[in-house]
């Protein structure tokens, strides 16, 4: 079979920003044998745009969808999770947020790739060609990101963990906590103890460094 008789791969891109969609479909473009048929705002839209795609008379649908994480609306991995639950096209997350918390979440969500914003053009021309290919796609500080929890398991912490530590780190009180997360301060301070425990550490600004440290938050 010559390279003219590959078949194109077909990519959605999802993303809230106009001109990052404008810039990311004439990188894109550009690639051989991939084309951006469609763009979408948020997560509502692309879930809109797959299940449209689906059931257009001799359309070939939709290869691969190509997401952001931060969006208004339906958040990227949200729209990831349910796109997999009707079994839609394969998902690379393409963001600029490296946390550990994104990125498990990403991935529990059933994300085939994580890649970030700043990688080279040919990275990501391999990233789209693999995930349309059922192949797994994760950048190096990524994989790197990944490996460093699975050596220690013991910082992993839970997700309220992790929304509590981001919350933290807005300078909130223990009170402001409490209403944000619908929760008492009694459970607020149990949290504490455990992620004090969990990083090693004895108060907050040591735990909000030690999470940055880690890309938790």
């Amino acid at each position: 079979m010559t390279d003219d008789d590959q078949p194109v791969i077909k990519v959605l891109l999802v993303d809230d920003h106009p001109v990052v969609r404008t810039g990311l479909r004439a990188l894109v473009e550009g690639f051989e044998g991939v084309q951006v048929v469609a763009e979408a705002a948020d997560g509502a839209e692309a879930l809109s745009i797959v299940n449209a795609s689906d059931h257009q008379a001799g359309h070939g649908g939709i290869d691969v969808v190509v997401m952001d994480i931060q969006m208004p609306g339906l958040d990227g991995i949200t729209t990831t999770a349910r796109l997999q639950a009707q079994h839609g096209p394969p998902v690379l997350i393409l963001t600029t947020y490296d946390t550990q918390s994104d990125v498990v979440a990403a991935l529990e969500a059933g994300a085939k790739g994580y890649l970030l914003k700043d990688a080279p053009p040919e990275k990501l021309q391999r990233a789209i060609v693999d995930t349309a290919a059922g192949k797994p796609t994760l950048s190096a500080d990524i994989a790197a990101l990944l490996m460093h929890r699975m050596q220690q398991p013991q910082v992993s912490l839970s997700s309220r963990e992790v929304e509590l530590l981001a919350l933290l780190a807005t300078g909130a009180t223990n009170r402001q906590l409490a209403q944000s997360l619908f929760i008492s301060e009694a459970t607020v301070k149990t949290h504490l103890v455990h992620i004090y425990q969990k990083l090693g550490v004895t108060n907050r600004t040591a735990a909000i460094n030690a999470a940055r440290e880690q890309r938790l938050i």
